[in-house]
């Protein structure tokens, strides 16, 4: 791979700003889905955290900063208000300092760092990034250029509020499936927490790997290193 694909110093993807998306109506949660505890903070530090090992900016796309004032981090608002998860992805785009962002939502705890610096490895490949799960495409786990930021724009003057509305017009380079599994075997990067059942669950699991890593005498990290 070459220092052209792309530029890691001290551990980190130098040319991409990481940007987490906080948008959501969490409504099937009932309450605000970042801010739940766990692992002795809130959910979304969680994320923060990987992020910040992994990108020297880090953007959060929120429309309630105050509600986000622990993270020490740039907060930004969406440019196209009530537009959904595209017009977040846009105004991360926007004000990332970095020519490209990789993009999760803020309740996607599995992060896998191997897959994501595969996914930066091809961005100078194509405007877009994307990685195949076992249902589709993947657009919340995905790099974008700013040369996305004219189609995207021209989606949302449009209404087409889809992320994919405007993937004909750029460049998009698909990490399959199979490719994938070869680093993720179970998808577990593009699992998410929606719902009660889906947090009680996250909760239990990882506190049966806290408990079975402890008794080995060794720890075992949520977010994955790959």
């Amino acid at each position: 791979m070459s220092i052209a694909q792309i530029q890691i110093n001290n551990s980190q993807i130098s040319n991409v700003t990481g940007v987490i998306l906080a948008g959501g109506q969490s409504s099937r949660m009932g309450s605000n889905k970042a801010l739940l505890p766990f692992q002795g903070g809130r959910f979304i530090e969680v994320i923060y955290r990987r992020f910040s090992e992994l990108f020297p900016e880090v953007l959060l796309v929120t429309n309630n900063p105050e509600q986000y004032a622990f993270l020490p981090c740039r907060k930004v608002a969406d440019l196209y208000p009530g537009m959904g998860a595209l017009a977040g992805l846009h105004s991360g785009l926007r004000h990332a300092t970095m020519p490209h962002i990789f993009v999760a939502a803020c309740d996607m705890p599995w992060l896998n760092s191997a897959l994501i610096r595969r996914l930066a490895g091809l961005l100078d490949t194509a405007d877009v990034v994307i990685p195949f799960g076992e249902n589709g495409l993947e657009p919340l786990h995905a790099i974008y250029g700013k040369q996305c930021l004219g189609p995207m724009e021209e989606s949302l003057a449009a209404d087409r509020r889809r992320i994919v509305s405007f993937f004909p017009q750029v460049r998009v380079r698909e990490l399959r499936q199979e490719q994938v599994r070869a680093i993720d075997p179970d998808f577990d990067s593009f699992r998410n927490v929606n719902t009660p059942d889906d947090y009680y669950r996250l909760r239990a699991e990882y506190s049966g790997y806290a408990s079975e890593q402890h008794q080995a005498g060794c720890g075992k990290p949520l977010l994955k290193s790959g």
